[in-house]
């Protein structure tokens, strides 16, 4: 399982992009101060330990005697500045400052002061001087110049964590000025464009042509002005169709009622089954294509529907008919669709089963937020190929037209086209023991 970090919604890239690159000018700005900091308590604990040092260098130079013992250990101790022979030992409990140590061989080389070692020692703080407000530590120095050892005491603040607690409260400040407006911005455009995209999954076919309220900036106003026009242009058109099937149909079928009054006058009886059956076939493709085309567009309106109730009562009614229809497991679900279309389908779906699969066997079950309508048949199953294929109109695994064959090949279109206005699906599959499962896959509401 790989782990996302990119969020896939708008509101969430725009935040994550501004945290993380706030988040990488914080950390510049952090390594830039702390090291600034560095070179100044370097800066201010060196630089007044080379200037004794040089200066007692060059007393040194000159010879000059002090007054008496007594006078110079007092302005030793005064200054804090030894002068030996003998290397410097490092205080007890004190810590190497090479950091320390390598500035000062540098400020003394370019003092023109060659000291052949230098080394430095950080003392702890002293614990009153916490309480004081300002935190300090104490350093020696010592520096080896000539054949004589220079040791100074100097002190450095050490007081590093006002600055992290500055970055602290400088980087909550700017998550707070900048992502509050972001987020804001975001959620005002994210919000009409989630509007737009449940409507834009809706099924053009349901004629739900209410517009949507056109909100948020004025890039998504005039992308969901543009929606609402082009939805209004869809509703129009298949109002127009629709017309014209209902004109279509009443004038086909008007003339076929009237051809099979004059057919049933033929005295030849063979010749006038025949060119019955034919108006009949004519009639029955007919009634499909005008179902295919108006799957989903009808006046019916949704409600509760029990698919194991309904699965109970098709099985019945064909059975009734002497069919081989049975029902297997049927679990108990409630889903929102249009009985009359639905109970089409299902139909549709077991005739296919008892022409080509011998028997036909109902079962519902529920997973994933999903209640399926099983039907089973006990045929040699379809190769993939021809299950994709049986889905578009007109399509038949038998090929010829003879309807006490197959039919027109609309059957399992037709049952497409009202699963997927009811915002399900249909799927196809063979078995693994054989036979072939045709499933209508329905969300089951919350």
């Amino acid at each position: 399982m790989t782990l996302r970090l990119w969020p896939r919604s708008l509101i969430g890239q725009l935040v994550f992009a501004v945290a993380a690159m706030l988040f990488i000018a914080q950390a510049v700005n952090f390594a830039m101060l702390a090291r600034g900091q560095r070179q100044q308590i370097l800066a201010h604990g060196g630089g007044m330990a080379v200037a004794r040092i040089i200066d007692a260098v060059e007393r040194d130079r000159r010879g000059v005697a002090e007054a008496d013992d007594s006078d110079r250990n007092r302005r030793e101790r005064v200054q804090r500045l030894v002068i030996s022979n003998e290397p410097t030992r490092p205080p007890p409990q004190a810590e190497a400052a090479p950091a320390l140590a390598a500035y000062v061989a540098g400020l003394l080389d370019e003092a023109d002061v060659r000291a052949e070692r230098v080394d430095a020692w950080a003392l702890p703080p002293r614990p009153h001087a916490q309480r004081t407000g300002f935190s300090s530590r104490t350093v020696v120095v010592s520096a080896k110049v000539g054949d004589r050892y220079y040791a100074v005491r100097s002190r450095i603040p050490t007081d590093g964590k006002r600055l992290q607690g500055f970055l602290l409260w400088q980087t909550l400040s700017l998550y707070l000025l900048l992502l509050v407006p972001i987020l804001f911005i975001a959620w005002r455009a994210a919000a009409p464009l989630r509007d737009l995209t449940r409507a834009a999954r809706g099924n053009p076919a349901l004629r739900d042509t209410t517009p949507l309220v056109e909100a948020g900036p004025s890039d998504v106003r005039d992308l969901i002005s543009a929606f609402n026009a082009y939805r209004a242009r869809i509703a129009a058109m298949l109002a127009d169709k629709d017309r014209m099937l209902g004109a279509v149909g009443h004038d086909l079928r008007t003339p076929l009622a009237s051809l099979r009054v004059r057919v049933e006058q033929v005295e030849d009886a063979r010749l006038r089954d025949k060119m019955i059956a034919s108006i009949e076939e004519m009639t029955a493709m007919l009634a499909d294509i005008l179902a295919l085309a108006r799957a989903g567009s009808g006046t019916e309106a949704r409600e509760a529907v029990g698919l194991d109730v309904l699965a109970g009562d098709v099985a019945a009614d064909y059975r009734e008919q002497g069919k081989d229809v049975s029902l297997a497991a049927v679990a108990a679900v409630t889903v929102q669709a249009r009985p009359m279309l639905l109970r089409r389908a299902l139909r549709n779906l077991i005739d296919n089963a008892v022409a080509y699969g011998l028997r036909a066997r109902l079962s519902v079950t529920v997973a994933d937020g999903e209640a399926r309508l099983i039907v089973s048949d006990d045929g040699p199953g379809l190769a993939e190929t021809q299950i994709e294929a049986l889905m578009e109109p007109f399509a038949r695994g038998e090929e010829s037209r003879n309807r006490a064959t197959g039919g027109a090949g609309l059957g399992l279109a037709i049952a497409r086209e009202i699963a997927e206005s009811e915002g399900g699906r249909l799927t196809l599959a063979n078995r693994a023991g054989g036979g072939l499962d045709a499933v209508i896959a329905l969300p089951v509401p919350e």
